[in-house]
């Protein structure tokens, strides 16, 4: 069986390669694709979908953006199971942060060059929000191409979803991105953080054996 990964906005697979699977399982990752100009996300979904050979059954495992690529590539290439880490369901499990930024349209209207590089200021916000007690989180982004960056960021705030029943979610109690209060995932990770496929991959790494066997 094939289990394709898709990593979180930005992310290598750093942040995923102490995650443990069945060794009958054959792992693909799926790299992020630079969006073209303009492009819709219908469009950028069809082209991520397009290394999965849906003649045969397959699973699927997204983190973060990458949860909510999966469950789009799910409705046009349905998987025999789907599993989401630190991400959501639905749109109304975004946070207030995500809301906000949707409604007063500052991601949106921010120049390219805001996305270009990395400041000590934004670095600080980045670890905050994301694993304040880790320094290197910034050698998990490698996909820093600010078009890509703009463009993801603009369609998880405008994302809508119904939530699909058969999706498996797993969160942590401490996520700041996607704050476990708003949702009801199968399974909480106890003490993670947004990073807790990398942090708490022993218990990620169980609940997965559980699922794709």
């Amino acid at each position: 069986m094939k289990l394709y990964i898709i990593s979180g906005l930005g992310a290598d697979f750093t942040v995923l390669n102490k995650l443990k699977f069945n060794p009958n399982l054959q792992i693909i990752f799926i790299n992020w694709l630079i969006p073209e100009l303009n492009e819709t996300f219908e469009n950028y979904v069809f082209r991520m979908a397009e290394p999965i050979t849906a003649e045969e059954d397959f699973y699927l495992l997204g983190y973060s953006f990458g949860g909510i690529l999966v469950q789009e590539i799910h409705k046009i290439k349905p998987a025999k199971k789907v599993v989401i880490l630190g991400s959501i369901k639905t749109d109304g499990e975004k946070s207030l942060v995500m809301k906000a930024g949707k409604i007063s349209r500052i991601p949106k209207i921010l120049p390219l060059k805001f996305y270009s590089g990395v400041s000590v200021d934004s670095f600080a916000f980045i670890r905050k929000f994301f694993d304040s007690k880790n320094s290197n989180i910034l050698t998990y982004f490698k996909v820093r191409d600010p078009y890509y960056l703009k463009w993801s960021i603009q369609q998880i705030l405008d994302w809508k979803m119904e939530k699909l029943p058969e999706v498996i979610q797993i969160l942590a109690d401490k996520d700041l991105v996607f704050p476990l209060k708003n949702s009801q995932p199968d399974y909480i990770i106890k003490g993670g953080t947004h990073l807790f496929p990398l942090t708490k991959y022993k218990e990620v790494s169980a609940i997965l054996g559980e699922v794709f066997k």
